[in-house]
């Protein structure tokens, strides 16, 4: 009977593109790894990897192996999951990753709540504009805000919500400037970038998707790639900025920005929660996966 302690073993070493990551993740020697993966291929009479001191792949069989030895992982740790969830309320570590304004301007606000919900839940968040690799890296999971769709991949994708990028400014500014009427407009104003390369900016109807119009951008008072302080430049009056809705919802509902051209809209942003997969997931990650869907879903 082959032990499933191997099957970790190799599934990790795979994983990860060697022994010496697999060790650093499970804090093993690397040694230890390599001699139970020897041990598993001499059980199975069969070479699962070429080993070289430059490479680390899998054979034709290896590949076969891999993925029925994944599954059997996955429904050990489903198995063990069910269990755990009778006897146990949502604990342990659950590592997030999230880039920076996601993290200051969707989960800063609610993660307080969701320590509080669960005492026995530790959250460790690492915020980061660069690409995480969450398979690779041991990250449970990635809240992410996309333009576009994400590429398919064996990870799990749970969209939590889709808004619109909208064109507000100060009603101060729009005192003295002037509303624009129609989008043409807009190059008659000023405005608030978030990076110099801008040459068009592409609005469409709130309520005709097809109806589309690629237009000059207001001459620019102020660039910055980060919409809190593209926020505060429009507050105090110095142009239009197109921020996502949610961000600017409170300064909207008390009157310090108001919507520019309301029936149109400059793209939208969907937020998605990117899992490894969905039935090892342990308690504490489904806990915190529902929480980010009933807090992040309301917008």
């Amino acid at each position: 009977m082959i032990n499933l302690n191997d099957l970790v073993f190799f599934v990790a070493a795979v994983e990860h593109g060697g022994f010496a990551p697999a060790s650093r993740r499970l804090g093993l020697p690397k040694s230890t790894l390599s001699k139970r993966v020897a041990e598993l291929e001499e059980a199975l009479q069969a070479r699962l990897i070429h080993r070289s001191s430059r490479s680390f792949t899998l054979t034709d069989v290896g590949r076969d192996f891999y993925e029925h030895a994944r599954a059997s992982i996955i429904e050990a740790e489903a198995a063990q999951d069910a269990v755990r969830q009778r006897v146990a309320e949502p604990s342990g570590v659950v590592r997030i990753t999230a880039s920076v304004p996601v993290a200051q301007d969707q989960l800063a606000p609610h993660l307080p709540r969701l320590a509080q919900r669960f005492p026995r839940l530790r959250v460790q968040l690492d915020v980061t504009d660069r690409f995480v690799d969450i398979l690779q890296e041991g990250y449970d999971i990635a809240v992410r805000s996309h333009f576009a769709p994400l590429p398919d991949s064996e990870l799990v994708q749970r969209r939590v919500r889709e808004e619109s990028i909208v064109l507000v400014a100060s009603p101060g500014y729009l005192e003295s400037a002037g509303e624009p009427a129609a989008p043409q407009a807009l190059e008659q104003h000023a405005g608030l970038w978030t990076g110099s390369g801008v040459t068009r900016w592409t609005l469409a109807r709130e309520d005709a998707e097809a109806d589309v119009a690629q237009v000059a951008p207001p001459p620019p008072r102020l660039i910055a790639n980060e919409s809190q302080v593209l926020k505060a430049a429009a507050v105090a009056g110095l142009g239009i900025a197109c921020l996502p809705e949610s961000l600017c919802r409170q300064e909207q509902a008390d009157g310090r920005l108001r919507r520019v051209l309301p029936g149109w809209h400059a793209g939208r942003v969907t937020t998605t929660l990117v899992m490894p997969h969905r039935r090892g997931q342990l308690p504490g990650v489904r806990a915190t996966v529902d929480f980010l869907v009933e807090c992040l879903g309301d917008g």
